[in-house]
Parts: structure tokens; sequence; C-alpha cells
């Protein structure tokens, strides 16, 4: 990846962007332990690139839940879960949901489009979804940064492939359990 920064320079920075608009803490976190670890990666352009690219993406995704979001459900019922799992919370929780629900996995493009869904403000949502952004993306470089700087280039690969691991384990695990748990539920005819 340092290389990939070496000769891409301040492109590199828009596909960070870019990258931040669909999802990226990986990359986030493995382009600012590179940083820590090369100097070839700036912290404060990474935090600014990927701040923007995830406030663009959020926002984006809460203009098609507003215009689009009861056509979609209407067409994916399957959707309808998550999209009603993620209202809940966001009537409950409100602003704080807002600020919060990028740091929860697998669920973050489908929050923003249940708060365009929800009809909530647009202002509000854009101030909200700027600070939240903007905490999300000064988290995951620092915590990039300080983990390259700590474990070193050698072990950053293993560390990385580790976390993933652990995070499919996790992500099986529920699903197991949930299969588990309904089919206990499921009455035999």
């Amino acid at each position: 990846m340092a290389e990939f920064w070496a000769d891409w320079g301040a492109a590199a920075y828009l596909l960070a962007a870019l990258w931040a608009f669909f999802e990226g803490e990986t990359f986030v976190l493995a382009a600012s332990a590179i940083g820590a670890m090369t100097g070839a990666v700036d912290p404060w352009i990474l935090m600014v690139s990927v701040w923007v690219g995830s406030f663009l993406g959020d926002q984006t995704w809460f203009t098609l839940g507003r215009r689009y979001g009861p056509r979609v459900m209407k067409r994916f019922p399957q959707a309808e879960a998550k999209m009603a799992s993620a209202t809940a919370m966001l009537l409950q929780y409100g602003t704080l949901f807002v600020l919060s629900f990028r740091f929860l996995y697998g669920i973050r493009n489908v929050a923003a489009a249940a708060c365009g869904l929800a009809g909530m403000g647009r202002l509000r949502f854009a101030v909200l979804n700027f600070i939240a952004a903007g905490v999300w993306a000064g988290s995951f470089v620092a915590a990039g940064w300080y983990l390259g700087a700590l474990i070193g280039p050698e072990r950053l690969f293993h560390a990385i492939a580790g976390g993933a691991l652990l995070i499919l384990a996790v992500v099986l695990f529920r699903r197991f359990y949930r299969r588990r748990r309904l089919a206990r539920t499921v009455p035999v005819l």
C-alpha cells in the first residue's frame, strides 16, 4: 500500500474518499497504519478525505431513502427488516443514533436511508452527519496511525487479517445462532 500511495500521490486521497463514500473502515485503518510506518500518507489529508467521502456517501443514502424509500421497500421486502430495525433505533435514540450508526458494522448505508425514509429533516441530518463523519474519520485514522506505530510493518498484515477473521467469525456465529433460534421457535406441523 505504501507503493500505491507513492505512485498515486494526491489521487490516492481521492480513492480514499471514494472508498469512504461506500464504507471503508479497513481501508482507512490500513492507510493510516502504513502512513505511520512509512510516512507516505499524511494523516490530516487522509482524515479530511475520508470525512468528506463518508459525509457525502451518507447524504446520498439519506436522499435516496427520502425520495425512493417507500417504493424500494415495496419492491425488496427482504430489506424491510433491516430498514425497520434501523428506523426503530432512530425513533428510540434520535440524535444519538445518527451520531453513532456509522460505528455499527453493516447498517451504515441502510441507517442513512432509514433517516430519510423516516422523514428526518434535511438540515438536521446534514449537521449531525457532518459531525459524525468527522468523529468517524478522526477516530479511524488515529486508531490506524497508533496501530501502525505500535505493531510495526511486519505484523500489520497479520493484525488486519486477524481482525477481519474475528469479524467474520462473529457474523457467522450470529447467523448460525439466529437460524438455530428460529428453528426452535417454528412449530412443526
